[in-house]
């Protein structure tokens, strides 16, 4: 009987780790599609707003900076809209683009 137990044990250690495996594949395929960055010259201030320390106030500013002065050169130009500094410009400098470059 001892034999049985450990095939048992053996093949569901081995069910474990497929489903494991499967488990890990399965989440970098969902993050990989949800790293989508947003554009800042192109987001509306709904979707600005889902970037971190960015609320309804500093979302609506930067819509109104690129209204004002035209499209963001480069994503270090949101550190010009006033609310967004250096730390804030560090928590979103990964979630953010100006779109293709030409």
């Amino acid at each position: 009987m001892t034999g049985a137990i450990r095939k048992v044990t053996s093949f569901s250690l081995v069910v474990l780790m497929l489903a494991l495996a499967a488990g890990l594949v399965l989440a970098q395929n969902q993050s990989a599609s949800t790293t989508k960055k947003i554009n800042i010259n192109t987001a509306p201030v709904s979707e600005l707003q889902t970037l971190p320390r960015i609320g309804p106030k500093v979302a609506q500013r930067i819509v109104d900076y690129r209204t004002q002065n035209g499209p963001f050169k480069k994503i270090e130009d949101i550190m010009k809209v006033r609310g967004i500094g250096e730390k804030v410009f560090n928590q979103i400098k990964d979630l953010i683009t100006v779109g293709e470059a030409k």
